[in-house]
């Protein structure tokens, strides 16, 4: 319960085609109609600071998913935008400050390839591995999903939270979905 409100969480494993799986079949099969991913990223901007929150407004990707799951060719999905309104409107009243824009969900962790060495006609702010995934599903079956991160990591800065801070730090985020997903 959060704040005396029952809410489902659970873990959706990593990368788009484990979110892809768990989303679908909570979308298709068990009735949800909403989901908020929050997780964590590697920010791409100087100015983007570790425990930064990013709203994800486009996640662009190289991943197949889409197109082969349902024959969306476009390499951005995009979250609900009445979602991504309320979890806005949320982090303002709770007096947390955001970035908001182009993510990137790549299919990969570990990598010598960095984002530099093939330019994109996007500003992306960060990368994590999921919302891609996530938002096609939505878009697929007429569900509702968005995506709130913290930045726990800066690929451009060369730093990098602790295990302990991934485990006990990243609370803003949490708070901002768990507060949305109450007053849905």
């Amino acid at each position: 319960k959060y704040k005396g409100v029952e809410v489902s969480v659970m873990g959706s494993g990593m990368g788009i085609p484990s979110i892809g799986i768990y989303s679908y079949e909570l979308y298709k099969f068990y009735g949800v109609e909403n989901i908020i991913r929050f997780g964590t990223a590697g920010s791409f901007k100087s100015e983007i600071d570790l425990f930064d929150i990013v709203l994800v407004e486009h996640a662009y990707s190289k991943s197949t998913y889409a197109r082969e799951a349902f024959g969306f060719t476009e390499d951005v999905m995009d979250p609900s935008a009445e979602l991504n309104e309320v979890l806005a409107a949320t982090a303002e009243k709770l007096g947390k400050k955001y970035w908001k824009g182009y993510i990137q969900s790549s299919d990969n962790f570990y990598s010598d390839y960095t984002i530099e060495r093939e330019p994109v006609k996007y500003d992306l702010l960060c990368a994590e591995m999921e919302s891609f995934g996530l938002f096609a599903n939505a878009r697929n079956l007429g569900k509702k999903a968005a995506c709130i991160l913290t930045i726990s990591d800066s690929i451009v800065n060369k730093t990098e939270t602790t295990p302990e801070q991934r485990q006990t730090a990243f609370v803003d985020m949490m708070e901002i979905a768990l507060d949305t997903a109450i007053n849905l």
